[in-house]
């Protein structure tokens, strides 16, 4: 049978290459760049008042979730326990793609970020921290003598 010595989709593949090199050139990830994959899987967004962090944790006790901020730098830390039969020795696992082990993510926040004004919640697996923005970065509007 005749095989092909290139992929099917060449200009997915050179797509995939790409992200890869970037990522793997990208060793600062801030709130605005490419961020390294990695877990948990992040959402970051914000609005003039806030940064707001969306950690995606399934499987995650949330006792051992640490959220860490110091000099700019925001840590995100834990353990996922294996959820496979262990005492088990006849089971079998063909396929286990599910992270398992210590985790630990590292963002750079933004320099108008108030590190006194941080609040974390986790809820289904979600981890949400909001981080304030300082007062004196805040929009306002000034009156006109």
């Amino acid at each position: 049978m005749y095989r092909s010595l290139f992929p099917r989709d060449m200009l997915a593949e050179m797509d995939r290459l790409q992200r890869e090199m970037q990522q793997a050139f990208d060793l600062s990830p801030t709130i605005r760049g490419f961020g390294q994959s990695g877990f948990p899987a992040l959402n970051i967004g914000g609005t003039p008042q806030t940064v707001e962090i969306y950690a995606f944790a399934p499987g995650v006790d949330p006792s051992s979730l640490e959220v860490n901020l110091e000099r700019g730098l925001l840590t995100i830390a834990g353990k996922r326990e294996n959820a496979l039969p262990q005492e088990d020795e006849k089971a079998a696992v063909h396929i286990n793609e599910r992270f398992e082990g210590q985790f630990r993510r590292v963002l750079t926040l933004p320099d108008d970020a108030d590190p006194e004004a941080v609040t974390a919640k986790c809820r289904d697996g979600v981890l949400h921290i909001s981080v304030q923005r300082r007062a004196s970065s805040q929009p306002r509007r000034i009156a006109v003598q």
